[in-house]
C-alpha cells in the first residue's frame, strides 16, 4: 500500500512517536524508507555554517559533522534500523519544509510522516497557532502526498487499526482526504466513522438557533454525505455516520475519543481558503495539538487512492 515512505526527523526526542509509527509501516509494507534529516538553515545564502535543526545552535557543516549527526542518527533509531532493512539514512542542509518537499517529490513517495514540532520545548504547547511558521505546517500545506503528523505515543498504530475518523467539511481537499481514509480503512479491515462537525455559530453570526433548525441542518449534513461519500463505497458497510453540532476541533476530538479512533483523517484548511493559498486550517492545528492518536493532513488526490493489493 505504501511504497515509499519518508520519515523527516531531527532525532531527538519529539520524533520518537512518529519514528515507530514510520518504522512499524515500513516493515508491514515491505516500502522504502527514508530517514532524512535537514540538518538547517545555511547562513548567507551559501555558508559553511547553518543552525542545527534539533538545538537551534550553529554548526560547521562538513564531513565530520554529517558523520556525526549520521550516527547520532544510526544510535537513536539503532533498535528499529536492525529490523527494517529497507530504511536508508540521509542528510542535507537547508531549509528543513523545503528540502522534505523536495525529497519527497523526487522520490515520489506515497506518504510522510513526522511529529508536530521539532523541538524539544515544544511539545504539548497548547496554544493557539503555536505550531504556525513550522516545518510540520509548511510541509502539510504543500505536500502532493498524504501527511502522517504523530504528536504522541501511538499505541496501535497502523498494525492494529480498528477505527479510522475521517472528519470533513465537505470542501474539494476533503474528498481527497476521504478517498484516503477509505482506502486505508478497507485495506486494514477498520471501521470508518464519517464525521462532519456543524459549526453553527459560522452560520448567522449572533443568531440562537432553534432545535428544529438544528435538526434540518444536521438531515441537510447526512444527506450530502451520503451524496458525496457513502455513494462511492460500493458494497463496503463497515462505516457509519455521525454529524454534531458545535466548535469543529473539539466535537472531532471528542468524537475521536468516544469512538476510540486510531487515526484521525482530515484536509488541512478551511473551506474558505483555497487549498493552493491555506496555511493549516485552525481545525487540523487544534486537532494535532490535542489529538491521542496520528491525524493525517490530505491536501490533494496524488497518492491518496492507495492502490489495493
Amino acid at each position: 500500500m505504501f511504497n515509499r515512505i519518508l520519515f523527516a526527523t531531527t532525532a531527538s526526542p519529539t520524533c520518537d512517536s512518529a519514528a515507530h509509527v514510520a518504522f512499524d509501516l515500513a516493515k508491514k509494507y515491505n516500502s522504502d524508507l527514508y530517514v532524512y534529516h535537514v540538518l538547517g538553515l545555511p547562513s548567507r545564502g551559501f555558508g559553511h555554517f547553518a543552525m542545527d535543526a534539533r538545538t537551534g545552535e550553529t554548526e560547521h557543516v562538513g564531513p565530520d559533522y554529517e558523520a556525526w549527526v549520521i550516527d547520532e542518527i544510526n544510535n537513536t533509531y539503532a533498535k528499529q534500523l536492525a529490523e527494517c532493512k529497507t530504511a536508508v539514512i540521509e542528510t542535507l542542509a537547508g531549509v528543513p519544509h523545503t528540502e522534505i518537499l523536495r525529497k519527497a517529490r523526487k522520490e515520489n513517495v506515497d506518504l510522510i510522516v513526522m511529529g508536530a514540532h521539532s523541538r524539544e520545548e515544544d511539545k504539548g504547547a497548547m496554544r493557539y497557532r503555536s505550531i504556525v511558521g513550522s516545518t510540520m505546517q509548511k510541509v502539510a500545506k504543500s505536500a502532493r502526498c498524504p501527511v502522517l503528523i504523530v504528536a504522541r505515543p501511538c499505541t496501535t498504530c497502523l498494525w492494529y487499526f480498528s477505527n479510522i475518523v475521517f472528519g470533513t467539511d465537505f470542501s474539494k481537499a476533503s474528498d481527497s482526504a476521504f478517498t484516503f481514509a477509505f482506502h486505508m480503512a478497507r485495506h486494514i479491515g477498520s471501521k470508518l466513522w464519517i464525521f462532519h462537525a456543524m459549526d453553527m455559530s459560522s452560520m448567522h453570526a449572533g443568531k440562537i438557533h432553534s432545535q428544529n433548525e438544528i435538526e434540518d441542518k444536521i438531515k441537510e449534513a447526512r444527506k450530502k454525505i451520503d451524496e458525496k461519500y457513502v455513494s462511492k463505497m460500493g458494497d463496503y458497510d463497515n462505516y457509519e455516520v455521525e454529524v454534531w453540532e458545535g466548535i469543529p476541533y473539539v466535537e472531532i476530538l471528542k468524537f475521536a475519543r468516544e469512538k476510540n479512533g486510531d487515526l484521525i483523517v482530515m484536509a488541512h484548511h478551511t473551506r474558505e481558503i483555497d487549498p493552493d493559498e491555506a496555511l493549516l486550517g485552525s481545525t487540523v492545528e487544534q486537532v494535532v495539538l490535542r489529538s491521542n492518536c496520528p491525524v493525517a493532513s490530505v491536501n490533494r488526490p496524488d497518492h491518496a487512492d492507495l492502490s489495493i493489493e
